[in-house]
């Protein structure tokens, strides 16, 4: 399908259904990017094009190490959310790798959220991972199985509609982010950027991981936030973390050979029997530290669980060159910090 095929098919829900929702990020113009596979066994190849959603929002396209970035101009924001973590959330933060923020996401994110989330499902809008793919325990042997077209996820979430763009840059969010990561703040478009799709029936179980492992920056240092725009309970499979794991120096010999904690070794019980399900509600946000471990079961429950997931980091601490890290765009979302 071509790249206008996809503007088509991505534009974003009626305004009409929209139009109570907050936004901390003054409108003037609106630059998304729209992305598909170029050649789908090579995950780094893709073709973008920029487009004009709307002349009422600002975003100036600039390149930094060759690749197109985008900055956005900041206005305050009207949320009834704090702000701010408190000194006593950081501190939790800082120990156990996790923290969650309940309502970070309000009733009309959630609902436009789950709008776009929804019609790409129904539609298999790409790009797209399927759980076929990845042959993670519980998955269909292959896409041509039972189960085979089901859906792990949707890629390239903020070219899909500005709305996660627009969430991310509320002050709610990036005062927290800066308290996490610094002043200058920068949303990766190479990691995650995507929306969880896990199914009935044939989702699959994710082993015990850190997101770090397969990234390239100069430092592990990256936080995550995981939007629920569903309840996410143990039935349906909710992330699962280990408090402090964040600190830890792994041994490789306690890895496999992807890199996944190893649930069959005596020595790595105790940590794995530390582990807290993250139960949510629609609208909460998890913030977890890259290197904090956490695993997900398969969905038992009768309906799909959705989260969004993005990842940022601080001007800092850039992609290495040549990875697949810095295979794609980033957004700058503190300009003239």
């Amino acid at each position: 399908m071509g790249v206008g095929g996809c503007r088509e098919r991505c534009r974003r829900p009626p305004r009409e259904s929209r139009t109570n929702r907050s936004t901390s990020y003054k409108r003037r113009l609106v630059i998304g990017f729209l992305a598909h596979f170029h050649e789908p066994a090579n995950i780094g190849r893709y073709l973008y094009r920029a487009v004009i959603w709307s002349i009422d929002d600002f975003a100036s396209l600039s390149f930094r190490h060759n690749r197109p970035v985008m900055e956005f101009e900041k206005v305050p924001s009207e949320s009834p959310v704090p702000p701010l973590f408190s000194p006593a959330e950081l501190d939790q933060f800082r120990r156990d790798g996790f923290i969650v923020v309940r309502g970070l996401a309000n009733a009309d994110d959630v609902s436009g959220m789950r709008q776009i989330t929804e019609i790409g499902v129904r539609d298999h809008i790409p790009p797209i991972e399927y759980e076929a793919e990845l042959h993670y325990p519980g998955a269909p042997a292959s896409m041509e199985a039972e189960g085979g077209r089901t859906i792990r996820r949707l890629k390239q979430a903020a070219s899909r509609d500005f709305l996660f763009t627009e969430w991310m840059l509320r002050s709610e969010v990036i005062g927290r982010l800066q308290q996490l990561l610094g002043p200058r703040v920068i949303c990766p478009l190479a990691h995650h950027n995507c929306i969880m799709t896990k199914q009935p029936k044939y989702s699959s179980e994710t082993g015990w991981h850190q997101d770090i492992r397969y990234w390239s920056f100069q430092r592990p240092e990256l936080i995550n936030a995981w939007i629920a725009i569903g309840s996410e309970r143990p039935e349906n499979g909710c992330l699962q973390v280990i408090p402090g794991s964040h600190t830890l120096v792994l041994d490789r010999s306690r890895l496999d050979e992807d890199l996944f904690f190893r649930a069959d070794l005596p020595e790595n019980q105790p940590l794995i029997e530390s582990k807290l399900h993250v139960t949510l509600n629609p609208g909460d946000v998890l913030f977890f530290h890259c290197r904090t471990l956490h695993a997900a079961s398969r969905n038992s429950s009768n309906e799909t669980k959705y989260s969004v997931v993005f990842t940022f980091r601080s001007a800092d601490n850039p992609p290495l060159v040549g990875t697949r890290s810095s295979a794609l765009p980033e957004m700058i979302l503190t300009p003239g910090i």
